[in-house]
Parts: structure tokens; sequence; C-alpha cells
């Protein structure tokens, strides 16, 4: 079951990749050379070579000091200006200009940045198509979604005397900080949002899949006014912290771990200044009941808790298993993962691929072998076996609620499975759990089921009946209860969560209805709707 790893001879032309070393950041409306220091950046992928397997470094980006990262803070103040400046004070019109400008130029660069998500990230060719085709979809949704917002709310309310329009406003400063697993979609959902509504932006990329987003540093230039969205790279103690501290941050916009989120939010100064925008852990789990059609439902949820390698925060990460059908269902699981093939991102058919995230194998073998000690059997042949970066799935049963797999959010290809022969069993599991993102169930009898969700939807977000969990369709509100979110995502919940309910009225007299009349023959206003219709 050993894992093999390319020679370099035998890479397809096509999915070559020359190292990228990054000298250039955005700020201010200008791309700026850099000549500090930098940090390396190596792909999980390794190069046989002659026997012996060497990392391939992709390239490098630059590591900023605080003295850098607080002045692209001032960039995006200065830009921001207390609402008075270009960005916050233009019309959606003009925001939705610039945005479907950036979106032409970024469909340019499509070919590169998949290539660069194989390479950085360790994702299949496919994924990666995916993960570009669908951003751009989410980004013209968003558009869409803005101008039916913006249509909605023009309409002037006639109340108790006054005369009012209610309308959406910015926040001010956003720091955006995305996640390594979806370094363009799940970046994106925060970031374009966020312009759209008129606030500017501090933007650090994922430490893994930095490089990816170099392309695009030239089409945010091109398509935004200076100083709506500025870069910074490093490490977070040295970039971020003095960022937070500043006390000039409106808006904290991360997707990550609920550990790293309380660090940075905790040095705001100002907490009931800042909102947050957080995307969390998950440890979401499915419950499969007695009558589940296995032979169909089972391919659901090996992809639901395998896809990219199980990392992903919607991934199935423990799965409750009923006594009954323990056997019939390991036994079709295993059948059903037999089918999925390991190897290289650019490989056809290919599903399991090596991980990113330095020291990753390491950390869950540890979880592995604890699991096993606490009386778990690896039930696939080769589960569990490493290779540098790349680590082969291990199915797991019985998983002990003594083992830390059971209550941890693995984020990588170990999927433990539970036993149980009550269905209070997995309830108290899932209402103890810190976590609350979302749950699948799996089952027939609607009787049963409707039950089930009276109790879970007071316990996660999202309840999934047959289906694996996941984030899609983007229109679809993505949440969690716990510490598993704050706040809510999807094209429309997105624009609401970075903007804010103004008001402005006026007494409703003859007097009132002229003066606004003028003022919208004169367009003094751009934040006043340009027809009055009452």
């Amino acid at each position: 079951m050993s894992f093999v790893f390319p020679t370099e001879e035998s890479i397809p032309p096509e999915y070559r990749i020359s190292p990228i070393h990054q000298k250039t950041y955005l700020l201010g409306g200008e791309i700026r050379e850099w000549n500090g220091e930098t940090q390396m950046v190596q792909s999980p992928i390794f190069l046989n070579r002659n026997g012996k397997l060497e990392p391939v470094i992709l390239g490098s980006y630059p590591s900023f000091d605080t003295a850098q990262s607080l002045e692209a803070l001032e960039a995006a103040v200065t830009a921001y200006n207390h609402g008075t400046g270009v960005w916050p004070t233009s019309t959606p019109k003009e925001r939705i200009l610039a945005v479907n400008h950036f979106v032409s130029l970024m469909k340019e660069k499509r070919n590169q940045i998949i290539l660069l998500l194989m390479w950085e990230i360790g994702k299949t060719e496919k994924d990666a198509t995916k993960e570009f085709d669908r951003t751009i979809e989410y980004l013209e949704d968003t558009i869409a979604s803005l101008l039916e917002l913006e249509s909605n709310s023009s309409k002037y309310i006639s109340e108790s005397g006054l005369i009012a329009q209610i309308k959406r406003s910015p926040y001010g400063v956003v720091l955006c900080m995305g996640p390594f697993n979806y370094p363009l979609n799940e970046t994106f959902c925060t970031l374009i949002p966020a312009i759209l509504m008129g606030n500017t932006v501090v933007f650090k990329p994922a430490k893994y899949g930095v490089l990816l987003l170099e392309p695009l540093l030239e089409c945010f230039q091109k398509a935004f006014p200076p100083g709506v969205i500025n870069t910074v790279y490093g490490d977070g103690a040295k970039v971020i912290s003095p960022i937070m501290e500043s006390g000039k941050i409106d808006v904290f916009a991360f997707i990550g771990s609920s550990h790293t989120a309380n660090l940075i939010t905790k040095k705001h100064p100002k907490l009931n200044r800042l909102r947050s925008v957080l995307g969390l852990n998950a440890k979401n789990p499915a419950i499969i009941l007695p009558d589940t059609d296995l032979k169909s439902m089972v391919p659901e949820i090996v992809s639901g808790s395998l896809s990219y390698n199980g990392q992903r925060c919607t991934a199935l990460k423990i799965l409750f298993v009923h006594k009954d059908i323990l056997d019939e269902f390991t036994k079709l699981y295993l059948e059903e993962f037999s089918k999925w093939k390991s190897g290289m991102p650019w490989e056809p058919g290919v599903h399991l691929t090596p991980l990113p995230e330095e020291g990753k194998t390491k950390w869950l073998k540890v979880l592995l072998d604890d699991a096993i000690a606490n009386g778990a059997k690896i039930l696939n042949p080769g589960g569990g076996e490493i290779t540098e970066s790349f680590m082969f799935p291990a199915i797991l049963s019985p998983v002990s609620p003594k083992a830390r797999l059971y209550h941890e959010e693995q984020f990588g290809p170990l999927v433990p499975i539970v036993p149980y022969s009550n269905i209070e069993e997995p309830l108290e599991y899932i209402i103890k759990s810190n976590m609350g993102q979302q749950a699948s169930v799996f089952g027939e009898d609607p009787n049963v089921v409707g039950k089930l969700i009276d109790t879970l939807v007071n316990q996660v977000a999202r309840v999934n009946w047959n289906a694996q969990c996941q984030r899609g369709p983007d229109v679809f509100p993505f949440s969690g209860r716990k510490d598993s979110a704050d706040g809510t995502l999807s094209v429309s919940d997105a624009l609401r969560v970075f903007s804010l309910r103004t008001v402005v009225s006026f007494k409703d007299t003859e007097k009132g209805r002229n003066l606004l009349g003028d003022v919208l023959k004169t367009k003094s206003s751009r934040y006043l709707s340009e027809e009055f219709h009452l």
C-alpha cells in the first residue's frame, strides 16, 4: 500500500510548474516591490529522484514585519476615511461595475490558478477546477443578490407622520483571513461581499495557498480604487496582532480554528466595536439508522467523509452506525472505498492526494494510535500508512468515547465509526459537543427522521437527510452553532453581514417632500435613491 510519488520526467508537460518567487504586494492601489525577508513555499508533492523522495519548492512570498502590516492597515483606513472615502460613498452600481471588471480579469487567470491549487494544496484537477468555477459563479450570484437587495430597499416608507428610506451602509475596515483548504472560494465568499458593500479590506492569505493568489494582485489593482484592498503576508503574531491591537479594524472575517479566532479577537481593544464573521471548527456527525438504504447511501457517506482527504469543515467526521446494520455497513463502505484511487492531483480519476499542512501526518498518527489503544481496529488494508505528506485513509471501528478521535476534529483521512443501539447515544454526543455546524441523518422512516430533525435543528445549523454535509448551494445560509461559527454566509447573507441597516427619515409634510425632491433632482446625495414613490 506504499504511496508512489512521481519522477520529474513522468509529470505531463502541461502540469509541470516553475517556481514563483513573489516579490510584490498590493498596498494603497500600488503593486510594490518587496526586498525584505521571504517565506519558502513547499509543495505537498515530493519527487522521486533516484529512489530518494525530495520536496518540491514552489517558490516564496514576502514575510512582513510589524511596520509593514501597519502600513497596509493605514492604507485601508485612509481609503475608508471615516466613511467619506471614494469607495464607501460610491453607489452600489459603481461597486458592481468594479467587481464585474475584477471577475472578467480573474477569468483570464483560470488555468494558472487551477494549476497552483493542485501543486500548493494537493487538490485534484477536478476539485481545483470546481473551486475556481464555483467561485466565479458565487461572485456573479452575489452581484445579482445585491441588485435585488438595492431594488427592495429603494422604496420609501411612510409611517407615523414620517417618511424614511432604509438601506445598508458599510461597517468600515475589514480584516479578512481565509482557510487553506478552499483558499480561493471560501476566502472570496467573505472578501468580495465585504468590498461590494463599501468596506475597505486588509487581506492575509492562508498559510498554505498563498502563491495561487499572486496572479490576482494585478486584477485587484486594476478593478478597485486605491486602498480598497491591501495584502499582508507572514507570521500571524507579527502581522495580525499589531493590526488588531490598533483598534482600527471594524470587522474580522476569518475561517479557521476557534482557538486561533479567539486569540486574534481578544487583541482588539474595543470588542464592542468589533463585528466578527467566523467559520470555525466542526465535528459533523452522520447518524445511520437501521432502515437506511445502504446500497444507495454508502457512496454518499464515503464521499462525505473522505472527499479532499477529509479536509473540509463540512466533512462527515464521525459515523454513528446502528449495531443491527454495522457489519453490512462496514462491508459496503470498504467495497466503495476500494474504488477510490490514490495519486497525484493531475492523474485521471484520482481521489486521495498528499496533505499540505506541515506535520499533519504525524499529528493524525497520534490520533490514530490513541484510538487503537482505546479499542479501535483499522478495517481497511494499509489504513494509516504514511509516505512523507501522504496518509492512506484509516477506517476505524469501534471508536470509544475515551479516544481523542471521538471528540477532536481530525480534518484529515481518519474515519471513526461508532456503533450504537439506542438513538439517544448519538443525540447525547451532539448535544454535549462544543461544535454545531451540521449533521446528516440517513434513514427511510419519516416518523423517526421527523422527530430527529426537530431535535437536531436546535443543535446544528443544517440537517441533511440522506445526504452528506455540505456548504452549497450557495443560496443556502451557511452558519453554525456553539463554537462552529459566528454570522451567516450565503450569496445574500454575506452582503448583510458586512453592512448595517441605516435609516434616513424626515417629516411627512409638503415641505419635507419638496426638500427630498430637490435633493433627488440635484443628485446631491449618493445614498438616497433617485426614485421617490409612495
